[in-house]
């Protein structure tokens, strides 16, 4: 088999499984684990998948469902910038929260591998957990939507209210002086339960967000602690965000997540 047709047809594996052990790839691909494990490094090197111990998770591209595609080519360089920062943010043993939003699913491929309990509403983001030994993982169930593959509504957000989470990372669709908006009036209800329940809420949002407005109101600005945002946000943005008393973590492409703050 060739190499690509042979990498091709491993990365289908993982991702079909969410999670594979080295041993049952070489197996089936019939060949050796070190041949499987330099193929791994290839994808590894892509961003399609993530090596852990005895075996491999999928880490790729977001699932095919319109909140997704719409957002491939939109900024995404930015959100993946500030999905970086905001990984340094997480600590191991945490409790957290994870929306649905296209900003959260990148942060979400980051934690992958890592000691926490991931609380979520969004099935793709919980496929990325499904099958991991060191994550503990919560779905809210309840009403899912669509297009966003998220469930919301009424049993999402009683379960959500009976929760306690350390941390909860959110999306927001438009951030003004009044707070935060989002354009599914089923959704709001279970992202405000989602910042009821934790002990810190955490923004991720690229720059465009600003200055935008959406249907219903999610929050104002005083009921989050953090936002992490790329380094395109102007500086009358930043001195409203410091007047709110929000800690602001500006992620700068040119530096290693480590060293955001």
């Amino acid at each position: 088999m060739q190499a690509d047709v042979r990498r091709a047809r491993l990365l289908e594996m993982v991702r079909s499984r969410g999670f594979a052990s080295l041993p049952d790839l070489a197996s089936e691909l019939e060949v050796s684990e070190s041949t499987v494990r330099r193929d791994l490094d290839s994808l590894e090197d892509s961003g399609s998948a993530k090596r852990t111990h005895g075996g491999v998770f999928y880490t790729g591209p977001a699932p095919n469902l319109p909140h997704f595609e719409l957002r491939q080519e939109m900024q995404w360089e930015k959100k993946r910038q500030i999905a970086r920062a905001a990984s340094v943010l997480i600590e191991d043993g945490d409790t957290v929260l994870l929306d649905g939003g296209s900003t959260t699913y990148e942060l979400a491929q980051l934690l992958v591998g890592r000691t926490l309990q991931v609380v979520t509403n969004s099935l793709p983001v919980a496929n990325l957990f499904m099958a991991s030994n060191t994550t503990d993982l919560i779905f809210v169930g309840g009403y899912v939507h669509n297009r966003t593959g998220v469930s919301c509504g009424p049993y999402a957000t009683e379960m959500i209210a009976k929760l306690n989470a350390r941390r909860a990372v959110l999306s927001t669709a438009g951030i003004t002086e009044q707070g935060l908006y989002n354009s599914n009036l089923l959704l709001i209800e279970t992202e405000q339960a989602m910042v009821r329940a934790a002990g810190e809420v955490i923004i991720v949002a690229d720059s465009t967000k600003f200055g935008r407005q959406s249907l219903a109101h999610q929050c104002p600005l005083d009921e989050i602690d953090r936002l992490v945002v790329d380094d395109q946000i102007t500086p009358p943005w930043l001195t409203v965000l410091q007047d709110a008393g929000i800690d602001t973590i500006v992620a700068d492409s040119t530096t290693p997540p480590e060293a955001v703050r």
